[in-house]
């Protein structure tokens, strides 16, 4: 997991943005997007309920329940597979990636 203005690495793999948004200040073309599933990003509502001050941990309980519906679980299980594969690097612009939804992604896949 790594911040997207971070530049590219040769060991980075499979290089997947898990924000909803595109990232300010970043061009698409350097930016070295493999994939950008937007149904495994939090809903806008949930996003705005964190960033409104909700609590970390109950974010991520309420994430980790959208990540269960068909779609999104279809997205994550796809996402198991390339890391299973090889290297897979979750891309985020979040200031905070330990805190974020990009974290829960990365235990998801890694635990």
């Amino acid at each position: 997991m790594r911040r997207i203005y971070e530049p590219p690495e040769p060991d980075d793999g499979l290089r997947v943005l898990v924000d909803r948004l595109w990232p300010r200040g970043i061009a698409k073309e350097a930016a070295r997007i493999d994939e950008w599933p937007k149904g495994l990003t939090p809903s806008t509502e949930l996003r705005t309920w964190y960033h409104g001050g909700g609590a970390y941990e109950e974010f991520r309980r309420r994430y980790e329940a959208e990540l269960d519906v068909p779609e999104a679980a279809e997205l994550l299980d796809g996402l198991r597979k390339a890391a299973r594969e090889g290297p897979v690097t979750l891309l985020t612009a979040s200031k905070t990636p330990g805190e974020s939804h990009a974290r829960v992604l990365q235990d998801l896949l890694t635990g």
